[in-house]
């Protein structure tokens, strides 16, 4: 019996879905045993205001990007013939954002911050926000479906920076040699992804700038810098208004739910990294067929990650106790709650990955900044009130509104609010027609 053929597209779908997602595992894992080393040795108010210092420079990083990435890959993805122009124009302009947002950092910091020991903590981290500029060469690799050189850098980032922290705990060094390591993961990505273009792609000094092209780029990522600075603010305010608001220790047991809550977005982060091209390709030449891809996407990840976080919901006792410890079994009924924050964040994934498909990001950054206000204004009310489980719960609250309630409210992205009921009631069903996301002709 002949075997059946797999065309080229798709067998390089799956290679870089593989290298994707065993990529990804290796990194979370590699996290989350230096999460629970640094953890356990640090304790619940050092851990809290590492967090901290984390949130507060992961507030800025955003305006860093400027929105740049998504379009950068998108653009790519388009007109490949333009790459050279589209990352070199796209390098100096998140250069020259980065610079900015380092200054900000700065003036912030000395403003916001009264502790001398975590202002030092904060201006040393920031040092990473110039270092990502270095994405413009893993953005290129994402445009063009091409992951394994990406995962081969993350992979030995993620090795190198265990090994360093275990022997700063072997060591018993102070918090601050683990802040100076978290700029150093940082620096290795960085030389990673450069060393990896220049060896597998061409020369970075073919990267042209062009005013046209930059002017172009900014306007397109503008909305996207809006909803991205919205999106980050709803992501980190919790921990930075927890700190300030209750204290450190009770930071660092909520950052231990986050940090298994985080571990879940790799799943609706990895897919949607990976079907975009093909969502792309097939809106320029069959609206039908990217009516049909655009569904199953939804309706695929939306039910892969109410799986993933009601397994999560249920071992969420055992998750805790057996890794961090009972010093940190306060996260429990946390990490019950956020566990749930994955399915928001897939309807809000996948619903953004169509808007950018679609090119009508001009209304995205209004969605987010409802989000972001409502969740200032609950974190307010519940915080106090609840202490870190009311946080919780206004997460989950506010990636629904963001995501999905907030499409309703704007009438270009109310087809896909009408989709991401489909996908909440009747997604599933789609699970059966997964192999069409990668065998479209």
């Amino acid at each position: 019996m002949k075997k059946p053929q797999i065309s080229e597209k798709k067998k390089k779908a799956l290679t870089n879905i593989a290298w994707a997602i065993s990529g990804k595992i290796v990194s979370l894992t590699g996290v989350l045993v230096v999460g629970i080393i640094v953890a356990r040795y640090l304790g619940q108010e050092q851990y809290g205001i590492m967090n901290y210092v984390i949130s507060f420079v992961a507030i800025f990083q955003v305006f860093a990007d400027f929105g740049l990435d998504f379009i950068q890959i998108r653009e790519e993805s388009k007109n490949p013939a333009m790459k050279d122009k589209i990352i070199g124009t796209t390098f100096a302009l998140k250069l020259i954002f980065a610079s900015i947002t380092f200054i900000a950092i700065l003036f912030s910091c000395f403003l916001l911050v009264k502790d001398a020991s975590i202002q030092c903590f904060i201006l040393i981290y920031a040092a990473s926000v110039l270092l990502n500029t270095t994405w413009v060469s893993r953005n290129h690799f994402t445009s063009i479906v091409w992951n394994e050189y990406v995962v081969k850098t993350e992979i030995s980032r993620t090795l190198i920076g265990l090994t360093i922290k275990v022997a700063l705990v072997l060591l018993q060094l102070p918090l601050i040699w683990f802040i100076c390591s978290l700029v150093f993961d940082s620096m290795l990505l960085a030389i990673g992804y450069t060393m990896s273009y220049m060896r597998k792609i061409d020369s970075v000094r073919k990267w042209t700038f062009d005013k046209d092209l930059a002017v172009y780029l900014v306007k397109q990522s503008f909305p996207l810098l809006l909803s991205g600075a919205a999106i980050i603010v709803y992501n980190r305010i919790d921990q930075l208004m927890i700190g300030d608001m209750i204290d450190k220790s009770h930071l660092g047991v909520y950052s231990v739910a986050v940090r298994f809550a985080e571990m879940q977005f790799f799943v609706p982060t990895i897919i949607a990294q990976t079907v975009s091209p093909m969502l792309v390709e097939a809106y320029q030449k069959d609206a039908g067929q990217y009516e049909r891809l655009s569904r199953i996407f939804m309706n695929v990840t939306v039910a892969v990650c109410f799986l993933i976080a009601l397994m999560t919901c249920l071992l969420s006792y055992p998750i805790v106790y057996f890794t961090f410890g009972p010093a940190f079994i306060g996260a429990v009924p946390v990490l019950s709650v956020l566990s749930f924050k994955v399915v928001g964040d897939a309807l809000s994934q996948t619903s953004g990955q169509m808007i950018i498909t679609e090119g009508k990001q001009k209304y995205v950054s209004m969605r987010n900044i409802v989000g972001c206000l409502s969740c200032i204004a609950l974190n307010l009310y519940l915080i106090p009130r609840y202490g870190i489980l009311g946080a919780a719960y206004v997460a989950i609250i506010t990636i629904f509104v963001s995501g999905t309630l907030a499409n309703f409210l704007i009438p270009s992205y109310r087809h896909i609010f009408y989709k991401q009921l489909r996908a909440i009631a009747v997604g599933w069903i789609d699970m059966l027609h997964v192999r069409q996301l990668l065998n479209k002709s």
